[in-house]
């Protein structure tokens, strides 16, 4: 969410102590537990001391806790629409049982990050992506372990539409050799979320040296590769089971060579033609047979 507040601690994130800002992310992401549970219960979740949290209000120029809190929860309460899709999952958890309450708390969780990338912000970002990304000399994409769909996904796509696109995925202890190449005029589509790949990280400095222009995927406005992202595209990846989700990566993934295609107009059909008959050379996809006629 961005209202007042939000932007303060946003602001004010890369001069706080580390303590504090690992206290200031957990607010900025979890604005409606903010609003509504205690100092207590909002340290544990965020694991830090409760005095962390005090300390972090005062920093931020506040007497104490309660009076962040309630900017907080007036800036929430102008967000009724993203607190009432958080209401209908918490009651939909609570009226199912068994293996249903995980399995419906995940799929509510995926239908309001997936909702959450129809967004102005968001779509402007993807635009700007698709742009960058269409007239690139070279796209590299990067994700690493649970990121890796993703970036594979926009390379073999991609790769379809004619886009110049490399995969910089390590195999043989290869992976940063095709950094050699890079140079002014290409892009670095780059793909990290909590907890963030020093790798991914590594890569995106070294690019953005050489004069690339960086694209992050990423789950937070204070990740570390935003803060140096020419266009940073956010996604949600919380949800009820123990692990994040990568469904809303893979579905920015899918937007965007979606735009790319439509920017790139004749030629990424010609490409997709190409590669086509290029498949159907070598018989890669099995078809199916028609059934004969009994006589």
């Amino acid at each position: 969410m961005d209202f007042p507040i939000a932007r303060l601690i946003k602001a004010r994130y890369d001069g706080l102590p580390p303590q504090l800002q690992i206290a200031a992310r957990w607010l900025i992401e979890h604005p409606a537990e903010v609003a509504l549970l205690s100092m207590r219960e909002q340290a544990r979740r965020a694991q830090v001391p409760p005095a962390t949290l005090t300390r972090l209000s005062k920093r931020l120029g506040f007497d104490g806790f309660d009076k962040m809190k309630e900017l907080f929860a007036h800036g929430f309460r102008e967000g009724a629409e993203a607190f009432s899709g958080h209401v209908e999952e918490l009651v939909a958890r609570r009226e199912v049982e068994g293996d249903g309450v995980l399995i419906g708390g995940t799929i509510n969780s995926l239908k309001s990050h997936l909702s959450a990338i129809t967004r102005p912000a968001t779509i402007a970002a993807l635009a700007a992506a698709a742009d960058l990304m269409a007239v690139a000399n070279q796209v590299f994409c990067i994700g690493l372990r649970s990121s890796f769909p993703a970036a594979h996904l926009m390379h073999y796509v991609g790769s379809m539409l004619g886009s110049p696109t490399i995969l910089i995925d390590g195999s043989g202890d290869t992976a940063n050799d095709a950094l050699r190449l890079v140079a002014p005029g290409d892009v670095v589509f780059a793909i990290t979320v909590s907890p963030y790949s020093r790798h991914t990280m590594e890569v995106a400095d070294f690019a953005v040296s050489h004069g690339a222009k960086l694209i992050a995927l990423t789950d937070s406005d204070l990740s570390p590769i935003a803060k140096i992202s020419e266009i940073v595209i956010g996604v949600q990846i919380e949800t009820p089971s123990f692990f994040h989700t990568v469904t809303p990566a893979i579905a920015v993934v899918e937007c965007l060579v979606g735009l790319i295609a439509a920017r790139r107009g004749s030629c990424a059909l010609d490409a997709l033609t190409a590669n086509q008959e290029h498949l159907a050379e070598f018989g890669t996809y099995v078809l199916r047979p028609s059934r004969k006629r009994k006589i």
